[in-house]
């Protein structure tokens, strides 16, 4: 036996070697070896082998003794009574002095290679049957950091060895049937990077939640990078892009969120104590932990490593705060999106509604109900009961027991990478992260639902509610010649629904992106010095706290709304539909009331086109404008499409284009193309001269029926009269359709009578539509129905010939 059976540097392993040292310092090894000459920074370390494990427990006559204790498991004995006999023979147990030698000779060498005595390290368990595809270890043994000094590395080795058999991971174990005594342990030990005086966190290259493989996902938070992992604090979330990232001129940023990053986990003062939890700052809660060279710099290097490896990964980073430099401090293969089939897609829809009892980030696209049962730490697990809904502050591998059983998991605390997402997306369970109160708001016993399925806000309401369930497989989905595209108004649902095989999105709403993220009137950001109103004053200084500049606040989430719908089906076109809010819908905006005028009918009143060259709009219109820019030109996002509202004249067209071009939104330059709804009947009577004027029309069902038949679309007196079949209407559309490609351009719909009328949509098929937009719950039933009717138009074919008579 040799030191090289026992401990070897990492840069001498490869995935080949995952039975020797494990995944996790397998994937170290191959990175140095072949992604480090490319640029990608991994710390300097060494790993002892299973060898050294094997050798570890033969000197201690361990197997015998933890097989005898594992037995009494299978005849019954309690869990936690097993584990803590076994952990106990481990931390009795002293190493070999010629495996002490090793770990303390190759711990002297990391030293003089970092030229540092006592180098300060990290020291992780890597068991050699982890990060497999059908079984995810991670975070089933234990880490330990600021580990100094020879004597507190055997210590911190032995207690790694010993994580083997928390009740976690013997519980987990026993779940999939691995043999305890197959599962060999490496030590990695790792230079430690001095991410307690920056920041630290984890990356993954698809979206954790939907499986969609073209964003890189990042996650961050001050301190070191176990507070992310564990869920202890609400990260900072960045995505980024990866079609783009190879484009030199775009930022594929498209979007980001400050986390609350209420604590941080730094150097403690001594071996008794390596780290500590300590609160942070107020601006350190308001302060993004990257910038976005940082931000780019792990995507690229993420990309790189997905690509290395051939499938998703599950990567930690972090940044040294007396280098500046960033680096990668782990990677493994993301388990839980590589296990689902891309071509089903199962789909969930909340049939009713209750009570909002708190939300928080939705962690898959799942529903469940039950009853809630509020555990205030791991040791009050006893009294969970099978199918309740876990409500707890935040979870950490001590809690896997239990969470399998339970119905729905809500968290105080963590983000979309966090141990209770992580666990939560693998089991399959509903999970809302984040709420920051969710054990104030939900009390025990209380009935409540999970709802994860409206989008990236996961919402807990109140009662045991109605919902749909099903699977669809994808494959089956008939193809046609009209296009059937998506009506898109939450961004944060987009990613949702990439795997449908829809055309593109036929109308992005921009009021839903004001409305639910940005809340302010625009106008009250541009004339914030002029405000009247203390109390909206005080609202807008909170929300946008973080910007000097209180315009970037409605740019910038304007912005990564619309990319990150525009991303979810790139490079499929997006049409973008500007706003179009009635003045009592701007009024009830923070700050609004200032900038809008009372209207008795502000449905036909200043809504759409007439307010963007408007003297009390047009700034708000040019706000608008730099955040659609920022998208196609910064971003590079250039499938998105503007389309412009309730455009009555073709003055007033000629009027909105111009106020486009002013703020660098020039039709045909970088290929934009500019759409109108045609929802008046002017825009019928004149299709040939819009069609001049624009690239392709949107028909509005809703305000063409109002206004072709002068019905009021909210009148309940009037219900039986508004109807988009009347002959009044379809003559409108078929005379649109025959106009507008007599001009070579295209005719879409986007409302709602195609998905509940098969007749509506044999009709536009008929008329030659070019395209139909629907809600995305309805897509699978408008194809069904296209290619009932695209079928129908065809002529019949001839029988087949007579084999007899060849």
């Amino acid at each position: 036996m040799t030191e090289q059976d026992l401990a070897r540097w990492l840069e001498d392993f490869s995935m080949a070697d995952i039975a020797e040292v494990g995944g996790k310092n397998a994937s170290l090894g191959e990175m140095l070896r072949e992604l480090a000459p490319r640029g990608v920074r991994i710390p300097s370390g060494f790993a002892t082998t299973a060898y050294a494990y094997r050798y570890f427990l033969t000197a201690n006559d361990l197997g015998p003794r933890v097989s005898e204790r594992i037995e009494a498991l299978h005849r019954g004995a309690d869990l936690a009574e097993v584990g803590e006999a076994i952990r106990r023979l481990f931390l009795d147990a002293r190493f070999p002095p010629d495996l002490a030698d090793a770990l303390r000779r190759r711990y002297r060498e990391l030293g003089d290679r970092l030229r540092r005595a006592d180098p300060d390290v990290a020291v992780r368990s890597s068991a050699t049957a982890e990060d497999l595809p059908e079984a995810s270890f991670a975070g089933q043994q234990e880490s330990f950091l600021n580990i100094t000094g020879e004597e507190a590395l055997l210590a911190a080795c032995k207690r790694c060895y010993t994580s083997l058999f928390t009740d976690r991971a013997i519980s987990y174990r026993e779940h999939h049937g691995f043999d305890h005594l197959k599962v060999a342990l490496s030590v990695g030990v790792q230079q430690m990077v001095r991410s307690d005086r920056a920041g630290a966190g984890v990356m993954f290259t698809l979206d954790t939640d939907s499986g969609f493989p073209r964003v890189v996902l990042v996650n961050a938070a001050f301190g070191l990078g176990e507070s992310v992992v564990g869920g202890r604090v609400d990260p900072d979330e960045y995505q980024v892009f990866k079609p783009l990232l190879a484009d030199a001129g775009a930022d594929p940023v498209i979007s980001r969120t400050v986390g609350g990053k209420h604590i941080k986990v730094v150097y403690g003062d001594g071996p008794r104590q390596p780290t500590v939890t300590v609160a942070t700052t107020e601006e350190e809660q308001a302060a993004p932990v990257l910038d976005d060279v940082e931000i780019l710099r792990l995507a690229r290097w993420g990309v790189l490593i997905e690509d290395h490896y051939g499938h998703p990964m599950d990567i930690e980073w972090a940044k040294d705060g007396d280098t500046g430099e960033l680096c990668i401090v782990q990677a493994r293969q993301e388990t839980v999106q590589a296990r689902k089939q891309a071509a089903t897609l199962r789909s969930f829809r909340l049939r009713e509604h209750g009570a909002r009892l708190t939300t928080g980030l939705a962690v898959g696209d799942a529903i469940a109900a039950g009853a809630v049962c509020r555990l205030r730490s791991a040791a009050d697990i006893g009294r969970f009961r099978d199918g309740a809904v876990l409500v707890t502050e935040t979870t950490d591998p001590d809690w896997e027991p239990i969470m399998k059983r339970a119905a729905a998991i809500v968290t105080d605390h963590g983000g979309r990478t966090s141990h209770a997402a992580i666990v939560s997306r693998e089991l399959g369970v509903a999970a809302v992260v984040g709420t920051t109160d969710a054990t104030r708001a939900l009390d025990d016993g209380r009935e409540i639902t999970v709802c994860c399925a409206e989008g990236e806000e996961g919402v807990v309401y109140d009662g045991l509610l109605d919902y749909d369930e099903q699977d669809v497989d994808l494959a089956e989905v008939p193809a046609t010649t009209t296009r059937v595209m998506l009506n898109i108004a939450n961004p944060s649902a987009a990613f949702r629904w990439w795997r449908l095989p829809a055309d593109g999105v036929g109308l992005a709403r921009t009021e839903f992106v004001v409305n639910a993220h940005i809340k302010i009137h625009p106008m009250a950001l541009v004339h914030f010095d002029e405000l009247t109103d203390e109390a909206d004053r005080g609202r807008i200084a909170e929300l946008t706290r973080s910007y000097s500049d209180k315009t970037e606040y409605f740019v910038e989430r304007l912005a990564f709304g619309i990319a990150r719908i525009a991303a979810a089906w790139w490079p499929r076109p997006v049409i973008v539909r500007m706003s179009d809010f009635k003045t009592n819908e701007y009024a009830r905006l923070i700050g609004g009331g200032q900038f809008e005028p009372a209207e008795h009918n502000p449905m036909l009143g200043w809504r759409g086109a007439s307010r963007y060259y408007s003297e009390g709009y047009r700034e708000g219109f040019g706000l608008e404008c730099r955040a659609l820019r920022r998208v196609r030109d910064g971003m590079g996002l250039t499938n998105t499409v503007v389309m412009i509202p309730f455009c009555r004249t073709l003055g007033e067209a000629d009027r909105v284009l111009e106020a486009m071009a002013a703020h660098g939104l020039v039709r045909g330059r970088n290929d934009l193309e500019v759409y109108v709804m045609a929802e008046i009947p002017s825009n019928i009577i004149l299709a040939a001269e819009f069609g001049d004027r624009f690239d392709g029309f949107s028909v509005g069902s809703n305000d063409l029926t109002q206004l072709t038949l002068g019905v009021d679309r909210d009148s309940e007196q009037l219900r039986a009269l508004f109807d988009e079949r009347d002959p009044a209407v379809t003559t409108s559309i078929r005379s649109l359709i025959r106009a507008a490609h007599l001009r070579g351009r295209k005719v879409g719909l986007c409302g709602q009578r195609p998905s509940d009328d098969p007749g509506f949509a044999r009709f536009l098929v008929d008329a030659g539509i070019d395209s139909l937009s629907v809600t995305p719950d309805s897509f699978l039933l408008v194809k069904d129905n296209v290619a009932a009717a695209e079928r129908a138009q065809r002529p019949a074919e001839p029988p087949p010939a007579d084999a007899s008579s060849c």
